[in-house]
Order: C-alpha cells, then structure tokens, then sequence
C-alpha cells in the first residue's frame, strides 16, 4: 500500500489545550505536544478511500465507549476530509512507521503501510477512549515506530483448551497493545489440538484425556473427569488465521517434536522407540516417550508440517525441540545405529540430525523454522531461529553465531509464573513474575555487542496453561503484564520511571473494566521485600496508592483502620507474623497479606554463593537464603531459590563469633519438574573465611527420611563463618521425567540456632 494521510473533520469548536499527561502504552518514541486541543465531536468524517479493513476495525472498537456517527466522503487533495496518495513507493524499513498529529481542527495519519496506519488508529484510539469524558484530546505530533521486528504473546491451548472467540479474544488484547507475533502452542503430551486430514486419528484420540492433573503439583490430585476431545478444525484454523491478518497479527504454529508428542503417540504409537501402547497425558510435566527419528516418524511429521504450511502463512514454523529426555533413544537399537551410521556424538547429536533433518524440509517449502533454545543441543540447524526461554544463554550463543532469536526468558516472560504474593493469588506453576519486573526486561544481552544484537528479533512472553483452566483465568494472568511487555517490545520503557508507567496502567484499568476483562489488580496490593536492618531485617512495604493508607500488625491479627500506620520499613527480630493491608477511607482496598518469620542467629547476615541460581528462580538472590522466611513448599514462588545442575555452597558471615548447636535448612522435591532432594549435605566452620572444619554430613536416605525439612544437631559450635554444602542430585536417572538431564535443587532458607 502507498504512503496515507488520513483526515477527520471535526465539527465542533477548540480551545487551547495545557495537559500534557498522556496516558498511552507503548509510550511512543518522540511527542510534541501543540497548541490547543481536539474538540471530540457527534461525527466523524471518514474518507470513502481509507482503507476499509483497518477503519472498520476502528469504528468497531470506539463505538462501545464512544457512539460516533460517521460520515464518508470522496473528493481530491484540497479536502480537509480527504486522504491525500502519496507519490513514495512502500518502504519496507518503515511498514510499522506512523506519524499522528492531531490539530484543533484535525487529525492526521502517515504511513507507508496500512499496518503503520493500523498501529496509528491504536493510538488514536487510546486517545479517543482516554478523553470520551472530557471530549478533548490535546493538540500534538507523534512520530513513532518499534524497536524490535518481533514483538510476541504465546498461548498454550493443549493442557486448556480455548475455544476460537476466546483465541480471537486475545489476537484483540495482542492488536490493542501493538504486539504482531501471535505463538499458538497446538500439540503436547496433554493435547493434539489441530486437524491434520491425513491423519484423523490425531484428533480423534489425541485431543482428549481420561482426567487432568489438579492442585499443586506435589499433591498429585487428579479430576477424574475425561477431558475433549477439543481441538480446531482446518476451517477455523483458517478463520482465525484471517482474523490475525486483519489486525496485523502473524499466527507462528508450533507443532512440538521430537519431545512432548504422547497425545501423538497414542494416536500412532508405531512413531516411537517402544511399542506402547500411549495415552495422552494427565500429568503435566516431562515424559520419556518421544518421536524415534526413523524414516515413517520423518515422513509422518512432513505430512503432518505439508497441511500445517498450507493453513499459516507465517515465516517461521515452530517445531519445539525443547525437554526431549533421550532415555528412549538410548535404549534403541535403531537410535544407536543411525548415531553411529551418521557418526554422531551422542544422543544430543541426535537431536541435532532431527531439528535438521526437519529443517531442510521446511526450508524446502520456502520456510523458516523457530524452536525452543534446547535446538543448540549437539549444533544448531543451518538457518534456525532460537526461542530462549531457559535464560538468555540460548539467544547470546544464536546471535554470536549469527541466529536469529527471540528473547523469552522464564524469569522475566513467564506469565503463568506469579505476578503478586503467592498467598493472596490463584494456584500458579511457580517462579515471581511481578509487573515491575516485566517491565525491567532489556531483550539484548549485555554480552553481544551492535552487530550481534541485530540478530535478536524482539521479545515474546508465554502462557502455559497446566493451572489455568478458563479464559477468564487467561485474561487475569496476562493483565497488566501485557502492557509492560509491550512497552518493552516497543522499545521505550524507562525502569528507571517504573511509577509513571505505572500510572498508566492504572488509567487503562478504565478501559478494560468497559470491555469486562477480568484483569489483576496485584498492583493495588501491598508489595513487600525483606532487607538488611542493623546486623538483622526489617520488612519494607509499599504500595502503588498513597503509602499512608498502609496499615499492619504484628501480633497475627488482620490489620483495620485503626491499625499501626506503616511509616517506614518494620524491623523483625524474632519470629513474629506480619499482616499488611491498604486503606483507603477507612475501607479495606486490597487483599490481605501475611508473612510468618523465623528468625535464627543467620537472619539478615551476609551471605556468598559459590554458584548463582537459575534466572528463571532467583528472586532477591542469595539473601533469600536468610531473610527469615520458610518456603511453602506447594508454592515455587519468589522465596524458593532454584538451582540445576548445581551445588548450593553456601556461606554466612556471623559478623563476629558465636555459639551455636543447630543448623537447618530446607530443600523440595517434585520430580514431575525435575526438582530433587539433595544427595548429601555438609556444614562446615571457619574463623578466618580460609580454613573451614566440617562438623557434620547427612546423607540422601536422612534427607529422604525428613523430607527436605532438614535439622542437624552439629553440637556445642563456636565459629564466625559457617558453610553449608547442598550436593545437587546431578543426572535425572532412567524412570523419571527428564531423565539424563540435569536436576533441579530448590533451597529456601538456611538457619542457626
């Protein structure tokens, strides 16, 4: 499409206009505010040359909140109502490029394309649905464009289904916040959710379940109801696909391979290293039963990818790739020949000689494929996309290497992780993904210099959908977040200003109360952190209201009106409950909030690693280990450190020395994720941080016999310095999910008496 400039005539009178506050998310790169300001009128002219998608789009969605009439006229360059062609050929460089000024008389839109006119009508419509009650929108001129190409929401529909409005539902939040990309997660071990005519049995056995896992994890509760068969017929796939388009949104399917495939396999278990037979799974999690890299696997999964090409359009393909156990293709007599036939390294070979062997055919079909981070495993397919969600290492070794990536990180991209405290939200996967951290988020790693950073195409969060069981839940876990995210991809959020953005989101709660989208208000609660207090603690609150609504108590009682005013950060120095809450008129305005301390002799002290944890479960870093808080351990939340594949060395500097008898510390184990009791532990002590003493080892059946919760008696102790050894389980043997990978070791809190 050539370059627009569309007008509106208005029909009323101005004023000058002073505000300067605009309430907009993404914020836009640059804005001049003007003299004067927009009188919003009863109609809006439109000219009968606007391109029809776009603009019905946009009467559609401002006719709720504002009931415009509309009048469409044609006519030449010297109408003010008119769209003006532009002599300019597309420029591809800018397709997302707009500009926006508004006059007192009327508004102008510029693009090269009619997705920078509909990222233009995005902000109008902000505008218009900021001022509907004032009816003035200021005078001003937008120049605006987006940092990153891809900018990405991602929905699991295998362990939940959504049905196609509900899909659509979200392409509209994605369209409303300026996100394209638009991740479909179609098939898992939980689901196959995509017709596939050449293979009806997909659908037929693999899009439903006998029951579905519920509560936490470690419960090991079931339903006991079957679930689906639920899944998309090519039809709809199409209709939603169309739908997207409209909006400027590309589908990205994944079809998972060579892991996560048993709702697969139980429809075509000749597709496996073993003869079955399979069931789709109940449990979420990781299992062993994957795709066996034989010719009829490879000729399955090209058909299957030949229809899956026919019904998206999109560049990339996702196929996966990550959390494929390789117990299967260790025990395969057919796997260790084709390693040894094509003198592959091992089993992680392997799943190199698969990811490309995939690759060349989707590239044979003119497209590109995108996969999980674990696609480095044993060398990276020619021309293949990262998804890094593991952390960031996956995107720097693609961009070093001159891969594409996109950056997903669980610890910052993760909606299905918790965004409040865990005590006062829903049941939730695990991990502390609050909207102030979203919003932190820099997708380019430090470690890559210009040239490498070209090659991270933008940023993507995920919705895996095991706890949420409903499209309401949906809509709760991805607002606000959303709107951090996509400020992030746009390239203008500012953490460093987190309270104006802030303040925006809070303005938007008007919009979304309108469209009745049941949205988190975690940021109306109070947000609390421990910090380091005169050799000890203290407990910090806040709030994004008036601090002086804060109101607390010490004593295990729910805080009222008449409660202690918080004023500054309450000192702990013994166990003791807290309760906080904010008020507002003397009316309770948030959820309650409760923290129990445990206060020892290690409370507040310093602490060192010898290894950090995982990103994705480092909240508040080796500090968590000693700020009086004991895990819940149905709850991976923000007070559980997560390591895999590694130790937790440990340790505390007591400031001066003192005597001691015990020394305990608490460890989880949820095999399902990976997570594993310690092997053994061992504490040790020093005077001089040099020359440590061990004075005590345990062993893997005395913490299997406590269950994690671990008290040792070291007896009469005198010492500065105290270390403590947490040996990581190391490989996950054959029989458990995630076999032959790396354990995970979750500490939350180590303590002296």
């Amino acid at each position: 499409m050539k370059r627009c400039l569309l007008t509106f005539l208005i029909l009323a009178s101005h004023m000058f206009f002073t505000q300067s506050t605009l309430n907009l998310i993404p914020k836009p790169q640059k804005v001049e505010m003007l003299k004067g300001e927009f009188i919003i009128p009863e109609t809006l002219v439109l000219n009968s040359d606007l391109p029809k998608e776009e603009t019905e789009y946009f009467k559609k969605r401002l006719n709720a909140p504002l009931k415009f009439k509309y009048a469409q006229k044609g006519g030449g360059i010297h109408l003010t109502n008119s769209i003006i062609p532009s002599l300019p050929k597309d420029d591809e460089q800018k397709k997302e490029n707009y500009s926006l000024e508004i006059s007192p008389k009327q508004i102008h839109i510029q693009s090269y394309t009619k997705q920078g006119y509909f990222l233009a009508l995005q902000t109008l419509i902000q505008l218009f649905e900021e001022h509907q009650n004032d009816k003035k929108i200021p005078a001003l001129k937008i120049e605006d464009q987006p940092k990153f190409a891809w900018r990405g929401m991602h929905l699991d529909v295998c362990r939940h289904f959504f049905t196609v409005d509900e899909v659509k539902q979200y392409i509209d939040y994605l369209a409303m916040y300026k996100m394209n990309t638009f991740h479909w997660h179609l098939t898992d071990d939980q689901g196959w959710r995509i017709e596939i005519k050449k293979y009806p049995k997909l659908t037929q056995l693999g899009s439903k379940r006998k029951e579905s896992m519920i509560g936490a994890y470690v419960d090991n509760q079931f339903d006991g109801k079957p679930y689906g068969p639920y899944f998309y017929t090519q039809e709809q796939i199409k209709d939603v696909v169309k739908y997207a388009q409209e909006r400027h949104i590309t589908v990205v399917p994944e079809i998972e391979m060579p892991g996560h495939a048993l709702a697969a396999l139980a429809a075509y278990p000749e597709l496996a290293c073993t003869k079955g037979p399979f069931e789709p799974a109940t449990k979420w999690g990781v299992f062993d039963d994957v795709f066996c890299p034989k010719d009829e696997t490879f000729t399955f999964l090209e058909n299957v990818l030949d229809e899956v090409i026919q019904l998206f359009p999109s560049p990339y393909i996702h196929i996966g790739g990550d959390e494929c156990p390789k117990t299967r293709w260790k025990e395969c007599a057919h796997c260790q020949e084709l390693i040894r036939k094509n003198n592959l390294k091992d089993e992680h070979g392997l799943q190199s000689y698969f990811i490309q062997r995939i690759e060349k055919y989707v590239n044979k079909k003119g497209r590109k494929i995108i996969g999980w981070d674990e696609i480095l495993e044993g060398g990276l397919a020619p021309n293949a996309a990262v998804m890094s969600w593991t952390g960031i290492k996956g995107g720097v070794e693609a961009a070093k290497a001159k891969h594409f990536a996109v950056m997903t990180p669980g610890s910052y991209c993760y909606f299905d992780h918790y965004q409040g405290d865990p005590q006062t939200e829903p049941n939730a996967f695990g991990g502390y993904t609050p909207l102030d951290k979203v919003y932190s988020y820099n997708p380019i790693p430090e470690e890559l210099n210009a040239e490498q950073a070209k090659y991270i195409l933008g940023v993507q969060a995920n919705l895996w959908t095991e706890y949420i069981t409903d499209f309401n839940h949906v809509q709760y876990m991805i607002f606000p977040r959303l709107m951090a995210l996509s400020e992030v991809a746009w390239g203008t959020s500012d953490p460093k200003n987190y309270k104006e953005f802030e303040n925006r989101v809070i303005s938007q709660f008007k919009v979304l109360d309108k469209m009745k989208i049941n949205y988190a208000r975690s940021i109306y609660n109070i947000s609390a952190k421990v910090i380091p207090h005169n050799n000890g603690i203290a407990y910090e609150l806040s709030t994004s209201q008036d601090p002086k609504g804060i109101r607390y108590t010490l004593d295990g009682t729910d805080p009222t009106a008449n409660s202690s005013v918080y004023q500054n950060p309450v000192p702990v120095s013994k166990s003791l409950m807290v309760k906080s809450a904010y008020f507002e008129n003397g009316q309770l305005k948030s959820a309650i909030s409760s923290q129990e301390f445990s206060v020892s002799k290690a409370t507040g002290k310093s602490i060192t690693l010898e290894h950090q944890p995982s990103e994705n479960y480092s909240f508040g870093g080796a500090f968590t280990l000693v700020d009086g808080i004991i895990g819940n351990q149905k709850q991976l939340g923000k007070t559980w450190l997560g390591f895999q594949g590694k130790d937790v060395v440990a340790t505390i500097d007591l400031g001066q020395k003192m005597s001691f008898s015990e020394v305990y510390f608490n460890t989880l184990e949820n095999k399902g994720s990976w997570i594993h009791l310690a092997k053994s532990a061992q504490v040790f002590v020093s005077d001089d941080n040099k020359s440590f003493k061990m004075i005590k080892e345990i062993g893997k059946e005395e913490i299997q016999k406590a269950k994690g919760r671990i008290k040792l008696n070291v007896g009469n102790q005198n010492a500065k310095y105290i270390k403590i050894k947490i040996e990581n389980a190391g490989i996950i043997p054959a029989g458990n999910p995630g076999a032959d990978s790396k354990a995970w070791l979750f500490v939350d809190e180590i303590g002296i008496k």
